[in-house]
């Protein structure tokens, strides 16, 4: 198999185990250290996978959820505060990648003003979306086929460690839909804190892997946080960044391996583990009206 990074070939096994009835084999990449799952061998590297059979499969129901439109509307709140905080002036077209029930890009229509467009590919959150007079399409191609007008903004939330080549879809997404002087807004779960070990998760990033993967894929880091919002005060579950693109062709420099990820991760744990003991109701925030019944916890 080939890391998902640096495509390098020299991995070894880092974790095995069975999710919702299925198995999950992680690798290590032993050139960048990127944990990975091979894209050959994972039902989740199939695009159709996520048409009907994901939603099914992680929540039992493809419809929209109570705490998913919940969990998209503190996030979206929180996003686009880092992006009033970077930009001199509100992004006039706005394409979100894997925009689910288009939460984020009705709240970008209402502060922004601006020109909102999604890619989802599950039919049921497409069809919410849309039925919110939302102009979405089922995947990137078809957004392409049709020769938009390039965008101010174009954000990929929690979709980065879902692609079977991640740093492909950003070099496309570079190059066929953001405007020179455009924003690049990512979110991600943060290795150290988050249990990321997913079926659908072909890529768990860390702080450098996350950050080398976006300056190889041509864009300047402008803005990185780590933070729990909107599902914890405490620890930091989620790594978000605000780029921009490079002008012209940088050389690409070799990659600094990250070293000692398993001994972060195990210190990031022990770390959750005494934030969770100590202070439970700011670790994990309950739903509104569910107070210890439904907590956040992913």
């Amino acid at each position: 198999m080939k890391c998902l990074l640096c495509g390098s070939t020299n991995a070894k096994i880092f974790k095995q185990m069975e999710y919702l009835g299925f198995p999950v084999v992680y690798y290590q990449c032993q050139e960048c250290g990127l944990i990975f799952q091979s894209a050959s061998e994972s039902r989740a590297s199939d695009r159709e996978f996520y048409r009907q059979t994901y939603r099914k499969l992680y929540q039992k129901n493809e419809q929209p959820t109570e705490k998913d439109l919940w969990v998209q509307k503190q996030r979206a709140e929180k996003l686009i505060g880092l992006i009033l905080s970077q930009t001199e002036s509100p992004p006039q077209r706005v394409l979100d990648i894997g925009a689910s029930t288009g939460v984020f890009l009705k709240t970008c229509q209402e502060v922004f003003n601006a020109e909102a467009v999604g890619v989802e590919p599950g039919d049921a959150y497409r069809r919410f979306a849309e039925n919110q007079g939302l102009t979405m399409y089922s995947y990137l191609e078809n957004l392409i086929e049709v020769t938009p007008a390039k965008f101010d903004l174009v954000s990929m939330i929690h979709v980065l460690e879902h692609l079977p080549d991640p740093l492909g879809f950003l070099k496309e997404v570079r190059n066929e839909l953001l405007v020179p002087n455009g924003f690049l807004l990512l979110e991600v779960p943060n290795f150290y804190a988050h249990e990321s070990y997913e079926l659908a998760h072909l890529s768990c990033f860390t702080p450098h892997t996350f950050q080398e993967i976006i300056k190889r894929a041509g864009f300047q880091v402008l803005s990185y946080t780590r933070s729990g919002q909107p599902r914890s005060a405490l620890l930091n579950l989620y790594l978000t960044i605000i780029a921009k693109p490079l002008l012209g062709d940088s050389p690409i420099s070799s990659i600094k391996q990250d070293r000692f990820v398993l001994l972060k991760r195990q210190i990031g744990f022990l770390y959750r583990r005494i934030v969770q003991k100590v202070f439970p109701d700011k670790a994990w925030l309950s739903l509104p009206g569910k107070k210890g019944i439904d907590q956040c916890r992913s």
